[in-house]
């Protein structure tokens, strides 16, 4: 008998061991988590343990086999977690949460992304399954496995005292760790990766319920908020662009050190670097950064269309989108009596757009179904840019004018392919094939928006239009920090990563002066920068950005992880650097930091609240009608019927 109970409690102690390696060599191999110093590696190495020891403690009440097979059950739900968190990082550079699964129909519009993302060794994490199935199948005695009854609680409790303790050294490191809520990061390198999906459950669960008991109370702070946060428009400009088309094109993946680099000598992208220094009256915003979380490119349409950040976890627009929105496209409209358009070659379903847009209030979804699209001329998603932007001009000038039309780019996206026709300058020789090809396909974009300009000027849309370029967000994760410091000739650095999160803002005004801006700022400030120049006052309007143009502009770019960058100083991942120089600043407890760190999170927080409460339904602005979705169709019979028929399909 001592023997059997030797064999069988060896089988539960090596289920435990194959779990704690494979996701200590993930933890290692896999994330970059910025492990420091040694109570942050012994807590890497121990916070996979408590998990494992309750879950397959909890498998010790079971008689017989049925415990083995619960204790491979158990290994098996483990590994799919972690597998799945591996793959989710090398794509997105962060961890899986609840929100994100309700994403998951957006994977099959990504299926190349994902096959390249898959390894070799990738299969290593099953091989401690293979082994315990074979072991459950192959020794009979495990038929008798039975402890005493208080064998299973005693390992629970066990489990759950590794767990506190863990909680109790990570809080010492790192205080107040679960209520910085914004960076996984954090979560899973202090408590780890499984301990960290149980948190996310529980969140989730918090803030679906936020909803249920939220009321107008809630608003008035985030009201009193932005109120006090209003920054009053530039004389200057308020007004001066009052009755003008609105143009804003949406740069897939494209990062601000594409502009003026050169690849062997050849720059890049030629076009948007004459416009970075002027051509055609361009104002080019160099210190322009993303705020982009896990929705990525439907993170950056939800900011600069509503001045509200994206969501710590998940994706607003597929999570949040029955909202009610205040968006630049019904401010527009209700105010101006602007037209409205998202023209997207993508499946209009594709993070929830279809819907979403509708909340929104855009007049007019162009989706796949308006455009002629083949596998000749398509790559990677969809419809290849050049493509794409020649199709849309037709439904462009149909549009009633004054117009909003905002066009997204897609073939400038991981992971980067290109047919070799399609490609006029050699690719990248850092031996890394995403930031190799990356070059190729950034230069594809930049040929078809000079494409895009001519077509416009050809139209005559181009003189009496607001042209607005951004990018929408980071296309090089940090899993590519070695060939992107080949690339930049320094460093990736957690201040260069945090500097690297420029994307360029480009912005043509008829009839004013273009130039380089240093302004810093971000797409949360696009809105209120867009309605001044209309001539909308957005003071009572619920917007977290303030007016690029304006004196009072508030310089504080924050980051989705409660992180932020200023003229002055960068904060990330604890540290404070200086901007200017990159070096640390040891002196960081001043109340000038600290007051920015507060603000940061506060207007996060803020931002959240907004979004997981739905607290717009409750705010009543004069001469505003909140959107129904029944009075939008985004088939093409509604805009055929309206339009008669324009496309040639």
């Amino acid at each position: 008998m001592k023997k059997l109970f030797s064999f069988k409690m060896s089988f539960f102690f090596l289920s435990i061991v194959f779990i704690w390696f494979k996701t200590y060599m993930a933890y290692t191999f896999e994330f970059n988590l910025g492990v420091e110093g040694t109570m942050q590696e012994f807590l890497l190495v121990i916070n996979p343990l408590s998990s494992a020891i309750v879950f397959l403690g909890l498998t010790l009440w079971m008689k017989g086999r049925k415990a083995a097979i619960w204790m491979l059950i158990v290994n098996v739900v483990m590994t799919v977690v972690l597998i799945a968190d591996v793959l989710y990082y090398r794509f997105f550079d962060d961890f899986l949460t609840i929100a994100t699964l309700s994403q998951s129909s957006n994977i099959g519009e990504m299926q190349e992304g994902v096959l390249g993302i898959l390894s070799w060794h990738d299969l290593l994490y099953f091989v401690d399954l293979i082994v315990l199935t074979l072991i459950v199948v192959k020794r009979p005695e495990l038929k008798n496995f039975q402890l005493r009854k208080w064998v299973s609680p005693l390992v629970v409790i066990a489990g759950t005292a590794l767990f506190f303790i863990n909680l109790g050294l990570a809080n010492e490191d790192r205080p107040e760790l679960l209520q910085r809520t914004f960076d996984r990061n954090y979560i899973v390198k202090y408590l780890g990766l499984y301990n960290y999906t149980i948190y996310d459950g529980i969140q989730t669960a918090q803030i679906e319920a936020q909803k249920a008991y939220a009321s107008s109370d809630d608003l008035t702070k985030i009201s009193n908020y932005t109120t006090s946060h209003y920054a009053k428009p530039n004389e200057k400009y308020f007004g001066i662009a009052e009755g003008k088309n609105i143009i804003k094109i949406h740069l897939e993946s494209f990062q601000t050190f594409l502009i003026d680099y050169k690849l062997n000598g050849e720059e890049v992208t030629p076009f948007l670097n004459k416009l970075a220094h002027g051509q055609d009256n361009m104002i080019y915003f160099d210190n322009f950064f993303h705020h982009t979380g896990q929705g990525k490119t439907s993170d950056a349409e939800l900011t600069t269309d509503n001045s509200l950040y994206g969501l710590p976890e998940g994706a607003a627009f597929m999570t949040k989108g029955l909202n009610t929105y205040q968006s630049l496209a019904e401010i527009l409209d209700q105010n101006k009596e602007y037209t409205s358009a998202v023209f997207h070659a993508d499946e209009k379903t594709f993070w929830n757009r279809n819907q979403i847009y509708k909340r929104i209030g855009y007049d007019y979804f162009f989706h796949d179904k308006f455009y002629n699209v083949t596998e000749e001329n398509s790559e990677n998603l969809g419809l290849k840019d050049k493509e794409f932007l020649s199709q849309s001009i037709p439904l462009l000038t149909e549009l009633e004018q004054p117009f909003y039309a905002h066009l997204m780019t897609m073939t400038h996206h991981y992971p980067f392919t290109l047919d070799e026709e399609d490609a006029t300058i050699a690719k990248g020789t850092t031996g890394d094939e995403t930031v190799d090809n990356y070059f190729q396909t950034a230069r594809y974009l930049d040929e078809a928006v000079e494409q895009l300009f001519n077509d416009l000027k050809a139209n005559g849309l181009y003189d009496d239009t607001v042209v607005i370029i951004y990018g929408d967000h980071n296309g090089i994760s940090t899993n590519h920090n070695r060939a992107m410091e080949e690339v930049l000739g320094k460093e990736i650095t957690p201040f260069q990563n945090a500097q690297n999160q420029r994307v360029p803002l480009l912005m043509h005004i008829p009839g004013v002066e273009g130039g380089v801006n240093h302004t810093y700022g971000g797409q949360i400030d696009l809105m209120p920068t867009i309605l001044h120049l209309q001539g909308i006052d957005n003071r009572k309007l619920i917007n977290f950005g303030t007016d690029l143009f304006s004196e009072e502009h508030d310089e504080t770019v924050a980051f989705r992880d409660g992180g932020f960058v200023t003229p002055k100083y960068t904060y990330v991942n604890d540290i404070v650097y200086d901007t200017q120089t990159g070096e640390v600043i040891e002196d960081d407890d001043t109340e000038e930091i600290q007051k920015l760190k507060r603000n940061v999170i506060q207007q996060l927080q803020l931002s959240d609240e907004v979004l997981y409460k739905d607290l717009l339904r409750f705010h009543e602005l004069e001469n505003f009608e909140k959107v129904d979705p029944a009075n939008y169709d985004y088939t093409v019979e509604a805009f055929e019927e309206k339009y008669g028929i324009i496309q040639q399909k």
